[in-house]
């Protein structure tokens, strides 16, 4: 087998997350969530020609709105380069919209692999992880989008820290809830243990009084410096309210591929507009296939 090339050159080049922001003609709103992660996964499979998705919090928050729904959305998007995918829930009742998803998939080649896992999702980590099918050479990429404080800093850090060194790590999509945060984490005056798992330290107090823009940079700080990410940049959601609302999520995007935030900022621009055709974003963004790893 022929050695597989680097996606990305190794010198970074360095994008402002204020810039990026931006550089968006609309605010990106709550609904187009969705949106946003099967558009980067559909630049990010033109260039890697394949990959594998792990989906923390999998199943649709609006139901009977299937257009909100990141799962459906990635696993129907058009090439299918993505090979695996891993979907998670909590609450069984839920799980069975991820079960439903599955036997609607018609047959492809290659082949696709789908596991839908039912329980806690920081426990169900492990087994995706042991599982064999994530190697040091698969482009992978994970969406955490919890409500507050579901996703524990030791499940980062177990994504953060599976491939060997060396290699680029398995990529984040981390929502983070600023619009409400402070004050769900002032409400923790029993079960103090779910705020410090999500945390993954003692101070999580400090958090409470933060502005969404101070609460994100706290994050991606650590994203940085704890988990050892080479790009992290956040990207805010909106409420959508009559045209302008407040600030509801931060999108943080964690990859070590110097051009992944490139192709976020893209995602994020055109988030609202038309599907690029297949034959241009081949042209802009194929050629052979190539290892983000």
């Amino acid at each position: 087998m022929a050695k597989q090339t680097e996606l990305f050159p190794s010198a970074p080049r360095h994008l402002s997350p204020l810039k990026m922001r931006r550089d968006a003609e609309h605010k990106v709103w709550t609904e187009n969530k969705a949106h946003l992660i099967a558009r980067y996964l559909r630049y990010f499979v033109f260039i890697t020609k394949h990959g594998a998705y792990i989906d923390g919090f999998a199943a649709p928050k609006d139901p009977s709105n299937p257009n909100s729904w990141a799962a459906k959305l990635v696993v129907e998007s058009e090439p299918k380069f993505l090979r695996q995918f891993f979907w998670c829930e909590l609450e069984p009742d839920r799980a069975k919209y991820l079960e439903e998803l599955v036997t609607s998939q018609p047959p492809v080649k290659p082949s696709r692999r789908y596991e839908v896992l039912v329980g806690d999702f920081n426990k169900s980590i492990d087994q995706i992880l042991a599982s064999g099918v994530i190697t040091d050479k698969t482009a992978t990429f994970c969406l955490l989008d919890q409500y507050t404080c579901e996703c524990e800093w030791a499940t980062l850090e177990k994504l953060a820290s599976h491939k060997a060194p060396g290699h680029n790590k398995i990529e984040l999509f981390y929502f983070l809830a600023v619009g409400w945060m402070p004050r769900t984490l002032s409400g923790f005056t029993k079960n103090v243990d779910v705020p410090e798992r999500w945390w993954g330290r003692e101070d999580w107090r400090s958090l409470q009084s933060l502005g969404p823009t101070k609460l994100q940079l706290k994050f991606e700080e650590r994203f940085r410096k704890d988990l050892g990410y080479r790009n992290v940049y956040s990207f805010p959601i909106y409420e959508h309210d009559r045209g302008s609302g407040k600030q509801m999520f931060t999108m943080i995007h964690a990859s070590d591929h110097d051009e992944a935030p490139r192709l976020m900022q893209r995602a994020y621009r055109n988030v609202m507009k038309p599907l690029e055709s297949e034959e241009q974003l081949a042209f802009e963004l194929g050629g052979k296939p190539l290892a983000m790893v």
